[in-house]
């Protein structure tokens, strides 16, 4: 049964008539010990490495030829103390768990899966590079990666330094179609 937030977010943005990746999630889950969100297994399936709207770019796992497939290699990024002060400051307890980069936007924001409990419940971060003086620069979100792009597609969220445009016609392009 499709998710959900991967159904909405169909609806916002058409996936790419090439397709998505195909990725051996159980040989990655073996080799590294890392489970994926099923709402990010299926964005991948279906859309593959590419861009929302030629600002955001969500990494896939390695695929062939896909400059897209750098996910495993992202790793923990290196966080500033005053960073992780205001991401600490967001956070139930105060205690930040592993994070993972998932998304980069053209503004150079990052988007982070929050790895606390199962994948499902992975909640997402961005990171922003660009904020008015005294703005936090982390926004925390109580969903996964297909329903942090819906939010961002419809205006529900301002996670990153450009906003989306709410009022639709938004476009995936593919790695393929590159």
């Amino acid at each position: 049964m499709p998710h959900p937030a991967v159904v909405r977010l169909r609806e916002l943005l058409p996936p790419p008539g090439s397709g998505g990746d195909a990725v051996d999630w159980e040989q990655i889950e073996r080799a590294t010990g890392l489970a994926f969100p099923a709402d990010y297994r299926e964005f991948v399936e279906l859309y593959g490495g590419g861009e929302i709207d030629e600002y955001l770019s969500v990494s896939t796992p390695p695929v062939p030829g896909s400059p897209y497939g750098d996910l495993l290699d992202r790793g923990e990024p290196a966080l500033s103390d005053r960073d992780r002060e205001e991401l600490c400051a967001l956070l139930p307890g105060g205690v930040v768990p592993p994070l993972l980069p998932f998304a980069d936007s053209a503004s150079s924001d990052v988007a982070f899966w929050l790895r606390d409990g199962a994948p499902d419940g992975w909640r997402t971060a961005v990171f922003r590079r660009q904020t008015p003086h005294g703005a936090s620069r982390w926004t925390v979100f109580d969903g996964g990666v297909a329903a942090l792009c819906v939010a961002a597609l419809t205006g529900e969220v301002h996670a990153f330094s450009e906003r989306l445009s709410a009022s639709g016609g938004h476009e995936f392009v593919s790695r393929r179609g590159m």
